[in-house]
């Protein structure tokens, strides 16, 4: 059996991070060194569309993911909403256990009750380890077992040097991972959750009547970055996995142990940078069709500014919208590519014929996504796309022509 190398290095290791180091400060022109040379250092830059590695520094070196580890959670909740063996609607209860998780937490009480989505939206935003918790029991039975679940799907997953006790990334000796593996899962959350994907690119949403922002900034600074997951611990350091999308490109990075949220931000933006710099985009394609979904920019935002209400068994949290004959619009969500949007509008208009497809710019800043939207359709045929939708994994919203 293979004897896996603890998070650390060698002295001759660390000679080859210093050379490593040296390379890196010259590729990035003095804009991202401070903690390439450290003990705890990784990154890597994938191209998501192929798996293939545009640049690495220590890889394939054990580290510690810190709440990295709510992607490999988050993918276990995706494969069972895919499944069906849970629903978005669904309620999580919450254990003595999960309730005295530390913090980052929402503050969730023992006894009380939360929706699967609710859940997912704590993990991507404010990185809540009592969510966290309280979906890998609802999985799993008890987060030990869910923990051993995860590391044999890792495994099939290619994330050959990855192991999981927890279902949050609270500190444990024997909780690793490595950029590599890190990076593939990143690919795989993309891929193979096109729909499901656009939760990690919320803003934020509105919990107990306040609205908790994302933490991952790079969303508001970095422009094509669509969503992933940032990562602290005083051992593990500050560590990010970021997507971005470019024309026909989307790079997924990863950062582990920088020193500071500054600087982690400095070091992905240099990585990325460089990685579009360096990929063919090919030529122009609207590209596979999972690939092209998952450049959804915030498919959920009309979910994440809902509050909790009140449990009601079998239905969901989200009230459906009252409205006389044909004054509805269903909007599926925000894409990179307007062809995308427009495919996607008119395919789902197969099932409300009435209705209009539209495709709908928003410019926010430098960045503009588009819209896939259904016009003019009743309460009745924005119920039946929607029903259509959630079939295949994904969600939607219905509001009315008015904007009520």
């Amino acid at each position: 059996m293979e004897r896996r190398r603890k998070p650390g290095l060698s002295a001759l290791a660390r000679s080859l991070v210093c050379v490593l180091a040296a390379v890196v400060a010259i590729l990035f022109a003095g804009q991202a060194q401070a903690q390439v040379g450290s003990a705890r250092y990784s990154a890597i830059v994938m191209d998501a569309r192929t798996g293939q590695v545009v640049m690495g520094v220590n890889p394939d070196e054990l580290r510690f993911p810190a709440s990295l580890t709510k992607m490999m959670t988050l993918y276990m909740t995706f494969e069972a909403l895919r499944d069906r063996r849970i629903q978005l609607n669904q309620y999580v209860p919450v254990s003595a256990w999960a309730a005295a998780q530390a913090p980052s937490k929402l503050g969730l009480q023992p006894g009380e009750a939360f929706t699967v989505e609710q859940a997912i939206l704590g993990l991507v935003t404010k990185s809540a380890n009592d969510a966290a918790a309280a979906l890998g029991e609802l999985l799993g039975g008890t987060e030990d077992r869910f923990a051993q679940m995860m590391t044999l799907r890792a495994r099939a997953l290619g994330m050959s040097r990855s192991n999981f006790r927890n279902a949050s990334g609270l500190p444990d000796s024997n909780q690793w991972s490595t950029a590599r593996d890190m990076a593939t899962l990143g690919r795989r959350l993309v891929v193979d959750f096109p729909t499901l994907y656009g939760y990690f690119g919320v803003s934020g949403f509105v919990w107990r009547n306040r609205v908790i922002p994302n933490h991952d900034t790079l969303l508001r600074t970095y422009p094509g970055a669509d969503g992933m997951k940032t990562g602290y611990t005083n051992h593990a350091g500050h560590n990010l996995v970021s997507s971005a999308v470019r024309g026909n490109v989307r790079l997924i990075g990863v950062v582990l142990g920088a020193g500071s949220n500054a600087e982690r931000d400095q070091h992905m933006t240099a990585l990325l940078d460089d990685g579009f710099g360096r990929v063919d985009p090919g030529p122009a394609r609207y590209g596979n069709p999972l690939m092209a979904l998952a450049n959804a920019a915030s498919t959920f935002s009309f979910r994440s500014q809902q509050v909790a209400q009140p449990a009601v068994a079998g239905r969901s949290v989200l009230a459906p919208v009252r409205a006389a004959a044909r004054d509805k619009v269903v909007q599926i969500g925000g894409f990179v590519a307007e062809r995308t949007a427009w495919d996607v509008a008119q395919e789902a208009a197969r099932i409300a014929p009435g209705g209009q497809p539209r495709v709908q710019p928003v410019v926010s800043g430098r960045r503009a996504t588009y819209h896939a939207q259904i016009m003019a359709v009743s309460d009745s045929e924005a119920r039946a796309v929607c029903a259509g939708l959630s079939r295949r994994g994904a969600a939607c919203q219905v509001f009315g022509m008015s904007g009520r």
